[in-house]
């Protein structure tokens, strides 16, 4: 779905951290972005140190049943393998058989505690490390937004989104961009955001338009859009890939500008600025040489996250795939805002489904929020620690919760 997850808002705040306030003692910011040394992100916990699940059991809904269901259609494509076994922790069948078995027993059990003695019984828990080997993640969120678009420029519709071109390289299994291939065979970087703007090299390729650079910007940073086309049809685009250039927020640009300040730093506000500053506003959106590609999308799959599967509102998570099992439920456990701008409880089963440019250490994490201006709120304000548990069968439970058969095209699944 997406070539930079996480609110451009978000990331800025996580960059300089809680510093609203004077202190009378320097304290050392946290380093969410901190890279694994040795080992793996996951700890296998003691049973004696299982989290509580019953907040979450309480919490289920049909989005959770929706999400497992796509994570089950990922784990049925052949290709889902080649991430398996992942380090220490599990087996292909072993990933697998823990959404269908975790879906089953949200279904068939009766009571909390039918359910959470299942749990204990199948299944082994694994607490990410953190960026601190704690087990502190910092949250953000992303969303899918909605825009005016065209697919022919116009004086009112100047600025587009562009297709991949066909020298943009990135690695077969993970997606991650290696550079722009040469006429001699060779990978070198690609240019900057400005040059690949001015130069004309994308000419061509222009999929479709939108009316600033800002809402383009936008499009980028949470890499996917439904767009309402001039004559009322409905156009989905995600994202097809992305330059190998260095990720610079906006954001955070405007707070180092002393533009905003944290308290003012939100969307509407860099919006409004963006408008009344349009020739800076592009000096600094071209800060960020990391440039991302689109293609259309089925609207039955939009918004799809780096899965190839559907990402659904609040159960769909992403992480940082080189360290983190794709497909897998997990509980996740920090706050939330809602819509009266209060911090609430977050704690709910999710599916691991998506991937991103800034989310790329054990400590970062970003929840996908959902589609459209109710979700941009909700995703703009979500920044909060928390932490996240891996739930997968132990071996010897694996072979008793094969996958379903995958249905033939216009034929019902099994059991419909």
């Amino acid at each position: 779905m997406r070539g930079m997850t996480a609110s451009f808002v978000a990331l800025a705040l996580a960059a300089v951290g809680f510093s609203g306030c004077q202190r009378e003692h320097v304290v050392a910011e946290p380093d969410y972005n901190r890279q694994l040394t040795s080992g793996h992100a996951l700890r296998k916990l003691d049973p004696s140190q299982w989290p509580s699940l019953s907040t979450a059991w309480g919490a289920r809904d049909g989005y959770l049943d929706q999400a497992l269901d796509q994570s089950i259609s990922w784990f049925q494509k052949p290709s889902s393998q080649q991430f398996f076994p992942f380090h220490e922790v599990s087996t292909h069948e072993q990933a697998a058989g823990s959404v269908v078995a975790f879906k089953e027993f949200l279904k068939s059990s009766s009571t909390e505690q039918e359910f959470l003695g299942r749990m204990q019984q199948m299944f082994d828990c694994w607490q990410t490390v953190g960026y601190n080997d704690k087990g502190t993640v910092l949250f953000t969120g992303y969303y899918a937004p909605e825009f005016k678009a065209s697919l022919t420029p116009d004086s009112t519709f100047r600025f587009p989104l562009y297709r991949r071109p066909t020298d943009c390289v990135t690695d077969p299994v993970t997606g991650e961009p290696k550079g722009r291939l040469q006429a001699d065979g060779t990978v070198a970087p690609w240019p900057n955001r400005a040059e690949i703007q001015s130069s004309g090299m994308l000419r061509g390729l222009e999929l479709v338009y939108l009316p600033s650079e800002f809402d383009v910007y936008i499009i980028q940073v949470n890499g996917s859009a439904k767009l309402t086309l001039q004559d009322g049809s409905t156009m989905y685009v995600g994202y097809a890939g992305k330059t190998d250039g260095q990720y610079v927020g906006l954001g955070q640009t405007l707070l180092d500008e002393k533009i905003l300040t944290e308290r003012d730093l939100n969307l509407p506000n860099v919006r409004d600025w963006c408008d009344k500053n349009p020739d800076r506003a592009m000096e600094y959106i071209n800060r960020n040489n990391c440039f991302v590609f689109f293609t259309k999308y089925d609207g039955s799959n939009w918004p799809a996250g780096s899965l190839g599967v559907k990402v659904t509102e609040r159960t769909s998570l992403a992480t940082d795939k080189k360290i983190y099992p794709r497909g897998g439920f997990l509980l996740v456990d920090t706050k939330s805002i809602n819509f009266a701008n209060q911090q609430v409880p977050f704690n709910r089963f999710m599916c691991d489904q998506d991937t991103g440019g800034a989310i790329v250490a054990p400590g970062r994490a970003d929840i996908f929020m959902g589609v459209g201006a109710s979700a941009e709120i909700l995703a703009g304000a979500q920044y909060a620690e928390g932490t996240m548990y891996y739930f997968f069968l132990k071996p010897e439970y694996a072979s008793q919760y094969p996958l379903p058969p995958v249905a033939k095209k216009g034929a019902p699944a099994s059991g419909e």
